[in-house]
């Protein structure tokens, strides 16, 4: 068994990841600010610090791991970090990239790793590619890339990230807004689901110098997707379609997540993390793979409710103006 760091540990895939870890008998630490209310596994330790502070962070360079997993660099300088204080001491780095890198619109309908990383409507997209690339030109820390798709456990799969502001505008029968036809196939992966795999690449020789996706078969609608949320909290799902362009148009910040991300179609061929990690399966019927953040969204709709935002704004004027032109 392997000792194990996670940079992170109690995020929406890297919980999952950890959970499964210590099922698999490695010897789990985590690395992160400690003010995530989230329960740990019996038995892992705890690092407070943060990774932004490379003061606190200086506290890992020099200590020996078999894995590490770092779920949370998001720039080229946290990767730059990352090699100053990890190389000469870790078996094996993983870092999470993100499926968004790749080409936007894909040259195929389904994606492999040798589809190419080029999204030029993204930052956040640009940053992972950044990062990979330094990675990948250094042979001093042994690496391998996970990029995970959407990959669901708290929160709850919007299209722009609106998070519960689409359920509770769905309780109160108000319209949501997809964007295209609502008719774009879009994978789902439960991160717990995820998680096995991913621990399954641990000190796999075959995992090192490679670039992996990891999720589920299966893709689903979106219009599937809001009317599999409004069922599972008793809403209703009134969706309004709006063009991409046009949802940009009346926000600027949505380019990436729509046109560098969710207004394409995402199918995924796994066979080459099938081939180190093994075969795994991945739930499908999509009331169950929403279950777990159908059941976080409860909890946290048992709080106050929030103010009406600048987005509830946006949105209400957006269904009106989008829907008069069908008159």
């Amino acid at each position: 068994m392997a000792s194990v760091l996670f940079v992170g540990g109690t995020g929406q895939i890297s919980l999952s990841c950890v959970e499964v870890a210590v099922k698999a008998g490695h010897e789990v630490t985590v690395f992160n600010r400690g003010k995530v209310d989230a329960r740990l596994p019996s038995g892992v330790a705890t690092l407070t610090g943060d990774v932004k502070d490379p003061a606190s962070y200086a506290q890992l360079k020099g200590q020996r791991f078999d894995v590490v997993c770092q779920f949370l660099a998001f720039t080229p300088d946290q990767l730059a970090q990352d090699l100053a204080v990890f190389t000469g001491t870790v078996g094996q780095y993983i870092f999470i990239s993100s499926a968004s890198v790749y080409e936007k619109p894909a040259s195929h309908y389904v994606i492999t790793e040798q589809t190419p990383a080029v999204n030029p409507y993204w930052l956040y997209s640009q940053n992972k590619i950044a990062c990979e690339n330094l990675l990948t030109g250094q042979t001093a820390l042994p690496w391998t890339i996970i990029r995970p798709s959407h990959t669901v456990r708290t929160g709850l799969p919007t299209m722009v990230g609106e998070g519960d502001v689409i359920a509770r505008r769905m309780l109160a029968g108000k319209p949501v807004i997809v964007a295209g036809d609502g008719k774009t196939p879009w994978t789902l992966t439960r991160s717990q689901d995820f998680a096995v795999p991913f621990v399954n690449l641990f000190g796999k020789p075959a995992a090192l110098g490679e670039v992996f996706h990891i999720t589920s078969n299966r893709a689903y609608t979106w219009d599937a997707i809001y009317t599999a949320i409004a069922d599972g909290i008793g809403g209703t799902a009134d969706i309004v379609h709006v063009p991409t362009d046009t949802m940009i148009r009346y926000n600027r910040n949505w380019e990436g997540p729509l046109t560098g991300d969710k207004s394409w179609a995402a199918l995924f061929d796994n066979s080459k993390v099938k081939a180190v990690a093994g075969d795994f399966q991945c739930v499908e019927v999509l009331s169950e793979v929403l279950a777990e953040p159908i059941m976080h969204l409860k909890q946290r709709l048992a709080g106050p409710a929030a103010d009406a935002t600048e987005l509830e704004t946006l949105i209400d004027r957006m269904a009106k103006e989008q829907s008069a032109l069908g008159l």
